[in-house]
């Protein structure tokens, strides 16, 4: 039985991934962020510990120290915190985090860079990062209508229209969310989230129906961060008046794909997988 190691944020993601880690017979080693993590997370690992986000090398050790040399990184980290001005008091960095932010992200803290520069990190600490997606990939969008509900004409144009802006949004490293309507771009995600997105659109577009898009980018690094949508997201886009969500295929994950398609089925929502150049 093979040690694999979790490094956990927020949400349901990390819970189906150390479930599809023990259904492919390996044992589960977690550091979870603390005040992030999801607490049903726990009984899902053989080895369970909660650190601080701003401690890197605190991540490494304990991994090392349980056997395992292997990683998966999955789960949110809030932006909002991100930004939060006593992030540095409440969470005090360690020495390997403190030279991270002088040696390589003073002046560049785009997501990719902070994922680059923290995989390296790891590295050094004995700790290789894996494709996040490694155990769950009947978890990822497929081409295609995933549901039981067909966009209608007018959304179908709607993602032929939008697919173009969402990729270039995805590629520029803006966001990776647009909600669309007969042609117009209600709004586009950035440091807030999809979820405030969605809200957002909903109280600019009062009319029913609309489309959310959501990608990564053709380059984006699958050792963390991977885009994803739950049963909140549909929750939320059926509260906000949205219609229909397209998914770029192979490239979101829906958390716990089954329930996730059955909610938009119950709200009437379509669901689309679309094929990226």
């Amino acid at each position: 039985m093979q040690t694999i190691g979790l490094i956990a944020g927020e949400g349901r993601l990390p819970v189906i991934v150390a479930r599809g880690m023990r259904a492919h017979g390996h044992r589960v080693c977690c550091v979870a962020f603390r005040g992030h993590y999801d607490p049903e997370l726990i009984e899902c690992c053989d080895e369970f510990k909660p650190v601080g986000v701003y401690r890197i090398g605190s991540w490494s050790r304990r991994l090392r120290r349980w056997g395992a040399s292997d990683a998966v990184m999955v789960g949110r980290v809030a932006k909002t915190r991100m930004h939060d001005p006593f992030r540095l008091v409440r969470e005090l960095p360690d020495w390997r985090a403190i030279m991270l932010w002088y040696r390589r992200l003073r002046h560049d803290r785009r997501d990719q860079a902070v994922l680059a520069a923290v995989i390296d990190e790891l590295d050094r600490g004995g700790i290789r990062l894996m494709d996040s997606t490694s155990f769950i990939p009947e978890q990822l969008a497929t081409t295609g209508r995933m549901g039981s509900v067909d966009p209608t004409a007018r959304q179908q144009a709607d993602i032929e229209f939008g697919w173009p802006l969402v990729s270039r949004a995805a590629e520029l490293d803006i966001g990776q969310s647009m909600a669309v309507r007969e042609g117009d771009v209600i709004a586009v995600e950035a440091v807030e989230g999809t979820d405030l997105m969605i809200e957002r659109a909903g109280s600019l577009c009062p009319a029913r129906g609309w489309t959310m898009l959501k990608t990564a980018a053709t380059d984006h690094d699958r050792r963390a961060d991977v885009p994803s949508i739950g049963v909140p997201t549909i929750e939320a886009l059926s509260r906000a008046g949205g219609g229909c969500i397209a998914l770029g295929a192979d490239r979101v994950i829906l958390i716990d794909k089954d329930a996730v398609l059955k909610a938009a089925d119950k709200a009437g929502i379509a669901v689309v997988g679309v094929e990226s150049a």
